[in-house]
């Protein structure tokens, strides 16, 4: 191996390239840096396609020019497609040596957005090598990915789907629960056994996972964990209350808050999101909508705004005594707004004026057209992230199936 000083020579494709070793250590392209700390001719093969030691020349059966491009990038800090290249060509390029779309420029990051919504494609940067673990951090892994991932193996397959299961009961006799006919006695202490159980699976579930995590803060900080722990905590506070207070007017003055309480267990519903695609893409989807959820937000608010207090002012504050008494203010003219732009009408206040009327008819096109600005966005977004969930899968599934042949 000649590191150090020596002068290093990049085959891309046919062409040559050459560089020092300590250049392409500080290089950002991450392929290339990983070279140089490479100690073994195997490590290196794992980087590049050949090797050359007498030359101490790499060889890479990549595009040559979209290298060159790459290069420029290094040199010059701008990069650009090649012309005449497919713009997702040339992003796998980017990906193969360690480059992300937000280093292109911004023209061409648009035009590979465009790209990618027309075609419904998704790029997943190449893996870093995985260090040999010891046996025992294998088995901790295993578990944590039985627990974590679903799709990972048979066994996380049947684990996911008892868990389903016993959320759905969770939610069927939360749901029971409020019915009259589940006041009796008997019925409310076969309530409490189920319960009992559903709570313990999803305890001992949460606890697992907590201990196999590789990182404990950042598994508490996760969404769908916080949910979890909102929807379990709640069930023993209101075990030791009753354990502390008994059936007395103690509890029954914090019968509310422990209803209340109770209640949040139908934020179980959200832990279906880890064994559904559809909920992952919407959750995905608006995690990376948000500017365009913002903009949907602040158009309504500025809509609201405008409207209401012209509804106030035709309905009400032009004539004070003999006015519409349901426009007696703009905070109850916002209402009738929101139910216009939104095309609802539930009919319980509306305009009687003429004026009122037409300033309603432009109230609920307004509302049509503001509402559909950012849709196409939201929609392209959902479409990409679907098609990218299902690759993930699907990646998922064809190593489960290779791991269930092995």
């Amino acid at each position: 191996m000649k590191f150090g000083s020596s002068l290093c020579t990049l085959n891309v494709g046919g062409r040559r390239f050459s560089l020092t070793a300590e250049l392409m250590k500080h290089l950002p392209l991450s392929r290339l840096s990983r070279l140089h700390r490479c100690v073994s001719e195997s490590e290196l093969l794992e980087l590049c396609d050949d090797y050359d030691r007498d030359r101490n020349e790499f060889f890479f059966d990549r595009h040559s020019e979209a290298f060159s491009f790459i290069m420029l990038y290094v040199q010059h800090g701008k990069l650009r497609f090649v012309p005449h290249m497919c713009e997702l060509s040339f992003y796998n390029e980017m990906l193969y040596w360690g480059l992300e779309s937000s280093d292109l420029q911004p023209c061409c990051q648009r035009r590979l957005d465009s790209r990618m919504s027309d075609c419904f494609v998704h790029f997943f940067p190449e893996e870093e090598p995985q260090v040999q673990e010891k046996p025992q951090s294998r088995w901790v892994e295993r578990m944590r990915r039985t627990f974590e991932e679903p799709t990972s193996s048979l066994a996380a397959q049947i684990l996911a789907s008892v868990s389903v299961v016993f959320v759905v009961i969770s939610m069927v006799m939360l749901c029971a629960s409020t019915l009259p006919d589940w006041k009796a006695t008997e019925t409310l202490d076969q309530h409490r056994i189920i319960e009992a159980v559903c709570i313990g699976w999803f305890t001992a579930e949460c606890v697992i996972r907590f201990l196999v995590s590789h990182n404990k803060c950042e598994f508490v900080c996760r969404p769908l964990n916080i949910i979890d722990l909102l929807a379990i905590t709640p069930y023993y506070i209101s075990v030791t209350v009753t354990i502390l207070t008994g059936e007395n007017s103690q509890l029954q003055r914090a019968g509310v808050t422990l209803r209340v309480l109770r209640m949040m267990r139908i934020f179980w519903v959200i832990k279906l999101a880890r064994h559904f695609l559809g909920l992952q893409t919407l959750g995905l989807t608006l995690r990376r909508c948000y500017r365009e959820m913002v903009m949907l937000l602040v158009f309504i608010c500025v809509a609201m705004a405008i409207f209401s207090a012209l509804a106030q002012l035709l309905e009400h504050g032009l004539d004070l005594e003999a006015g519409n008494q349901d426009y007696a203010s703009i905070p109850a003219a916002c209402w009738w707004v929101i139910i216009s732009m939104t095309t609802v009408g539930y009919g319980d206040m509306y305009p009687v004026t003429v004026a009122g009327r037409v300033l309603g008819a432009l109230c609920v096109v307004s509302g049509i057209v503001l509402l559909a600005l950012p849709i196409t966005f939201i929609y392209h977004s959902f479409v990409q992230c679907y098609h990218e969930l299902k690759v993930r899968s699907a990646r998922l599934t064809r190593s489960l199936s290779a791991e269930f042949v092995s």
